[in-house]
């Protein structure tokens, strides 16, 4: 075949007769309309995974590319929150056990705490710091603080390994198939699905002491110094749904990867619904699609 007339020459060739004959954008053809909107079914939302179960049993009722593993951002915390106290379980001296800022810990990047390298205070009150502000530092201290006395797979050498594979080892046991924690805070690439955070939040739900955490909205302590000296501290909840009556937390969750997202829990009378919206368009936006989801949830609830 001659060179010119090669399909790829051809079309190269025939590149400057295609713009030069170009139809003008406003004598286009308008692509085909969509469907008219259905009148019923959830919401439009801008979250691109979501999903809603029942608080009291735990099922699964509705959602949308509710098994799609996406990031997770700072939602990775309520596993953080949830192996902590899974241990004061199990020994409730942990609650008053003493954690030390590392620098490590102290220089974690984003959302923060705002505690120091040598500030010390309880695992009950930095709970506090961690499920609040959403404190980054907060989830590397405690990574730092237990992982070394955990069994799970990891260096021997480091503690926060150790730590993330706990995470993913407990994960594993609540059967969350499509979750994966890279690291304690949700800084890095930490994916779930909807419906698996939703699993943990029930069972996170289950300890008191984590439900109360996650509804308090704002908290005050003290922290020492390597010197002894001591500052108060106080921290805000980052969900601005504690602001209606009815929503009871759970998490938040914000990066560039991961979007917008939310793990909540709210009440209606009596109906207790726990809902997860994951890349969600805006901080403003996941509280709108939280607030239509549950709004169009309670009311699919009392039609049955």
């Amino acid at each position: 075949m001659p060179r010119w007339c090669h399909p790829v020459a051809f079309a190269i060739l025939a590149l400057p007769f295609a713009f030069a004959h170009a139809q003008p954008l406003d004598e286009m053809p308008l692509p085909a309309k969509a469907c008219a909107e259905e009148l019923v079914g959830p919401p439009v939302v801008t979250a691109k995974a979501w999903a809603i179960a029942d608080g009291k049993t735990g099922k699964l009722l509705w959602g949308s590319k509710e098994q799609e593993p996406l990031a997770i951002a700072s939602t990775t915390k309520v596993m953080t929150a949830y192996i902590v106290l899974t241990l004061a379980a199990e020994d409730a001296k942990v609650l008053d056990e003493v954690v030390t800022f590392s620098e490590r810990a102290a220089k974690t990047g984003g959302s923060t705490s705002g505690l120091k390298t040598g500030e010390k205070l309880t695992v009950r009150e930095l709970l506090y710091g961690l499920l609040l502000p959403s404190g980054n530092d907060a989830a590397t201290a405690f990574a730092e603080h237990f992982g070394g006395r955990l069994k799970a797979e990891g260096k021997a050498d480091d503690a926060t390994a150790k730590f993330v594979a706990e995470m993913n080892r407990t994960a594993k046991a609540l059967k969350m198939e499509e979750t994966k924690y890279l690291d304690p805070h949700g800084l890095g690439l930490n994916k779930a699905s909807a419906r698996d955070l939703l699993t943990l939040a029930f069972a996170a739900l289950k300890n008191a002491t984590f439900a109360k955490y996650v509804a308090t909205r704002r908290y005050k302590c003290e922290v020492t110094d390597a010197d002894g000296k001591k500052r108060e501290v106080t921290w805000n909840n980052t969900n601005k749904l504690l602001d209606i009556e009815g929503y009871e937390g759970v998490k938040t969750g914000t990066t560039t990867a991961a979007g917008a997202c939310l793990v909540a829990s709210g009440k209606h009378d009596s109906d207790h619904l726990l809902l997860v919206v994951l890349g969600s368009a805006s901080n403003d936006g996941r509280y709108a699609d939280a607030r239509n989801l549950y709004k169009w949830a309670w009311r699919e609830r009392k039609a049955k």
